[in-house]
């Protein structure tokens, strides 16, 4: 069972359709209990760094995925879900995330072209680096679907996959059991199922 982590902020209810479709049991939870009996968790989320990494300490959720990560069990976070698992954010001040992933959260108008719209809003397509299990069931060129306005830097050596915003951005990271995306995979078409798909299959 896939345990959708609900801790105020995220997109819930598309991601548990999302893992029904493909025939995959998840349930939308704050529940402690659920969330150490689930067999993978999803962290999820849309809005500001400061404010959810808050909630998640206020509810007890964050030392829940830590403990967890380090049982082994697979975790993946989705956008803002992907950012919280880095060290710091530099979004309106400086923040603490759960230090899942080397590396921080920073501006991305700082290192694109400035005629480029911000937020990025859109399809692009990914380029692939390395080996990473949550990408078996696709290629390099294959488009997703992205909204951020905040990028992972200081992590190269965890980087599973970039996307080209006039400079290459990071769009997803993994370090063991824990992955990340920065685009949406329930909002990416049939990529993105199979992306939640390859999720599904890791081994813990």
């Amino acid at each position: 069972m896939v345990a959708v982590i609900d801790y105020g902020v995220g997109n819930l209810f598309s991601l548990k359709s999302s893992f029904e479709i493909l025939g995959s049991s998840a349930c939308v939870t704050n529940d402690p209990e659920v969330i150490e009996s689930s067999d993978r968790i999803v962290l999820p989320g849309v809005g500001a760094f400061g404010d959810a990494a808050k909630k998640l300490s206020d509810s007890g959720m964050a030392r829940i995925v830590c403990e967890q990560a380090k049982k082994g069990k697979p975790i993946l976070g989705i956008c803002l879900g992907m950012q919280l698992l880095f060290e710091t954010s530099y979004e309106y001040g400086c923040h603490s995330g759960l230090a899942l992933i080397p590396g921080s959260v920073r501006p991305l108008k700082d290192i694109i072209d400035p005629a480029l719209d911000i937020p990025h809003i859109g399809w692009n397509s990914l380029e692939l680096k390395g080996s990473c299990p949550l990408f078996k069931y696709m290629h390099s060129g294959d488009f997703v679907y992205f909204v951020h306005s905040f990028y992972g830097a200081q992590c190269e050596e965890y980087v599973t996959a970039y996307t080209e915003y006039s400079v290459p951005v990071t769009a997803a990271v993994a370090r063991d059991n824990i992955f990340g995306t920065q685009f949406h995979p329930e909002k990416s078409g049939n990529v993105g199922l199979n992306i939640l798909k390859a999720f599904c299959e890791v081994k813990s």
